[in-house]
């Protein structure tokens, strides 16, 4: 049964007046305020056992997440704050079956019936450059939080962004905390495939280049503390139909080095063609260094070849995509989207990662180094997705995605043979 005690609904009393507040309130009027209905239904099936000992792990939640962005008082500097909150429900999921990231995890190793949390920045605004601090979303190539569950991350810091000179957006910031997608905490540390932020932050310097022009870029730097420095950069071509785009990372350590030695590129080329309702993607990515290529934030990964379930991301892996994109408003039935794609990756080897680092891990039980990943490692992955946006009426702006995903690898990739399955449905509510 779920808990309804007034305690719990506390917090979506305050998500449901947020937008009354915002009118009521005395906020100025360029003030944005929503609540967002996610239902949300996921079904991992693992054809080969997980490292959890689980062959099938199932959840259904229902999530509220509330968000308020003012405007700025007037004045040379401009005072303003975002703040959100969000509330998850248990629909389904026992036992057995928990642990596919829509709700937390009790230590009897059940889901929580609940959870919710809040959180909010405080931003000052001068000309066109805007500081915030807080907790907040991130959004750049070497730092970037996901909303790919019930609840979306978030990240504790700071975030400069200026648009001072035209057709260049610089970014900055500072962040030492995380609050991950099934955690009501927001001091928590976020791990990677090997590295982890543990006693330490990410920063972050970069530009988003010519974005309204048909040739655009950026140029980006972060410093994890004490594990690496790692630098982005991106260029792309587009005109109407065509997309060009061509991603590159760098990343080395420095200072303690607490993941080990890392000298690692990575880069990935792609081209998408439309023609009506038809698109055609191609990409190929490639991995070169002894380790996999790291990152921190869900998305931080920019690369052509990192979808739904793998990044293709392993050392030395070479990968190659496939995809197809019908918008099938153009048979008569506007919202309905419809995608597949294929991934192949192979030439992985993770034998080499230096011995004792955060890829390579002495193992107590054997007495010897267990890499990640093997010698010849090879996997693959198909996507298929449908999703509905209603157009139209009371139910407008109402959307339904049904998607599939089938992984399998070869024993030295180390992944999982999994088909999943995810059902959202998403409304926007207005009050």
């Amino acid at each position: 049964m779920i808990d309804c005690a007034p305690s719990r609904l506390s917090l979506l009393a305050l998500l449901c007046g947020l937008n009354s507040a915002a009118n009521a309130g005395g906020f100025l009027d360029d003030s944005k305020s929503e609540v967002l209905s996610r239902n949300f239904y996921l079904n991992n099936d693992y054809r080969s056992p997980s490292p959890a000992g689980k062959n099938y792990k199932q959840e259904w939640a229902q999530g509220f997440i509330g968000t308020f962005s003012s405007g700025f008082t007037s004045g040379t500097v401009g005072f303003g704050v975002d703040t959100h909150a969000f509330f998850g429900l248990k629909l389904d999921g026992g036992r057995g079956h928990s642990g596919t990231g829509l709700l937390p995890v009790d230590s009897d190793g059940r889901s929580e019936n609940d959870y919710s949390s809040a959180g909010g920045a405080l931003k000052l605004k001068a000309s066109r450059t805007t500081i915030a601090f807080g907790e907040m979303t991130v959004e750049t190539p070497v730092f970037d939080t996901s909303d790919k569950r019930l609840q979306p991350e978030y990240a504790t810091g700071f975030l400069l962004s200026s648009r001072e000179l035209d057709n260049i957006n610089l970014q900055a910031g500072h962040f030492t905390a995380f609050k991950n997608q099934d955690s009501s905490s927001g001091k928590g540390d976020f791990y990677g495939y090997g590295a982890n932020t543990e006693h330490s932050s990410i920063s972050f310097l970069g530009a988003d280049l010519f974005n309204h022009s048909p040739w655009g870029g950026a140029l980006y730097a972060s410093d994890l503390t004490d594990t690496w420095h790692q630098y982005y950069g991106n260029l792309h071509f587009k005109q109407p139909g065509l997309l060009l785009d061509a991603n590159l990372y760098h990343t080395r350590d420095t200072g303690q080095a607490l993941a080990g030695t890392i000298d690692n590129t990575a880069f990935s080329l792609s081209g998408k063609y439309t023609l009506g309702p038809h698109a055609v993607m191609l990409g190929w990515q490639r991995i070169n260094g002894n380790t996999p290529f790291d990152f921190f934030g869900g998305d931080s990964i920019y690369l052509a070849n990192s979808i739904k379930y793998a990044d293709f991301n392993g050392a030395g892996e070479r990968s190659w995509q496939a995809r197809y994109d019908l918008d099938l408003g153009a048979f008569g039935i506007p919202g309905l989207k419809f995608m597949t794609r294929y991934v192949t990756g192979n030439h992985i080897d993770g034998t080499h990662a230096p011995k004792g680092g955060a890829y390579n891990p002495f193992d107590v039980d054997s007495g010897d180094y267990r890499p990640q990943q093997g010698d010849g490692g090879k996997h693959w992955e198909r996507d298929i997705d449908l999703k509905y946006i209603v157009q139209s009426g009371a139910s407008k702006d109402l959307s339904v995605q049904v998607s599939h995903v089938s992984h399998r690898a070869n024993e030295a990739q180390a992944g999982d043979d999994i088909d999943r399955i995810y059902v959202v449905i998403q409304y926007p509510l207005g009050f």
